[in-house]
């Protein structure tokens, strides 16, 4: 009951990060500044879905399964966000580009 609570408490904790930074998303005029905040948002979120996932599985081979998608997770989030952002670098695309307001 209460492993139930808690988990329910860092799980809805990690959707509204989500929601909230989805809309600070938009609020930011730059590409880069749009790239950063969406890589953050996307880790912290995830990480605190993942732990009120393990929260409630309690220790078991599934809780080993979650801890390594987590580990997965946080390895390939910033590289493919650098890549993307170096990507957009290289290629000199211009804020004029980007602008779809």
């Amino acid at each position: 009951m209460i492993r139930t609570i808690i988990s329910s408490i860092i799980i809805s904790a990690g959707l509204f990060f989500m929601m909230f930074g989805i809309i600070g998303v938009y609020r930011f005029s730059n590409f880069y500044a749009r790239i950063l905040i969406t890589a953050k948002v996307e880790t912290v979120g995830f990480l605190a879905v993942m732990i009120g996932i393990l929260v409630q599985s309690g220790f078991s081979y599934f809780s080993f399964k979650i801890v390594l998608i987590a580990l997965f997770f946080m390895l390939t989030n910033p590289l493919s966000t650098h890549a993307i952002g170096r990507s957009a670098f290289y290629s000199n695309l211009s804020e004029k580009e980007m602008d779809n307001d």
